[in-house]
């Protein structure tokens, strides 16, 4: 028997933010940095993956070594942080969040210094018992250490929680540590790749929050 799922881990980007339009446009400031195509939303959300450097390759149809995925990830995130004042919330994620009956938190592989006053911006620190970002220079890889270290420093079991994110790396990641996952279609990634992952699958985070709870 195992314990009792007593709390949540949100992911950020494409979860609780609704920033896929930014994401997108800043992905194609990028690509364009190197001669590549433009992406559409459709397209982004049916081939991004991590590492984000191999769908860079892809993309681009060239190589991506440390040098250029540093290059490409800066280009991005300029691009990015550009536009983030523009990004409001999902549209029921403070009912979502009130929904919970146990303790959440977030975790995100977006900048962790960058991460934490956002947060604050959108008024839900209280809700989280911890808030942890990505606390390295560059990103693009899985999600799942994150996860560990974010878990050891709550001091909760990954049987204790169930994590709510928008793409099969957060899936991975909740596997990785034995927490459940319950996987949004609002977000950075296609419905249809969510649906055949075998994980619950939610369309809007109040009914991610109500599955959350029978597992």
């Amino acid at each position: 028997m195992t314990a009792a799922r007593h709390h949540l881990v949100w992911d950020w980007n494409g979860t609780l933010l609704d920033d896929l339009d930014l994401v997108v446009r800043a992905t194609n400031v990028a690509f364009a940095s190197a001669g590549g195509p433009a992406v559409t939303a459709d397209e982004h959300r049916v081939r991004f993956r991590r590492p984000i450097a191999d769908y860079y390759a892809e993309m681009l149809g060239q190589a991506i070594d440390d040098e250029a995925f540093g290059r490409l990830d800066r280009i991005f995130h300029e691009a990015y942080r550009a536009g983030l004042t523009s990004c409001a919330l999902a549209a029921d994620a403070t009912a979502a969040i009130a929904a919970w009956p146990g303790s959440q938190s977030l975790l995100s592989m977006w900048f962790h210094d960058e991460l934490v006053p956002t947060v604050q911006t959108y008024g839900l620190t209280p809700h989280f018992t911890r808030v942890d970002g990505l606390r390295a220079a560059v990103g693009g890889g899985p999600k799942a250490e994150w996860l560990e270290k974010h878990l050891a420093e709550l001091g909760l079991d990954g049987r204790q929680v169930v994590l709510v994110g928008d793409s099969l790396d957060d899936a991975d990641a909740a596997l990785s540590v034995g927490a459940r996952c319950v996987l949004y279609t609002g977000g950075l990634s296609d419905p249809a790749r969510l649906r055949t992952s075998g994980h619950p699958v939610a369309d809007t985070l109040t009914e991610a929050v109500t599955l959350a709870q029978t597992l």
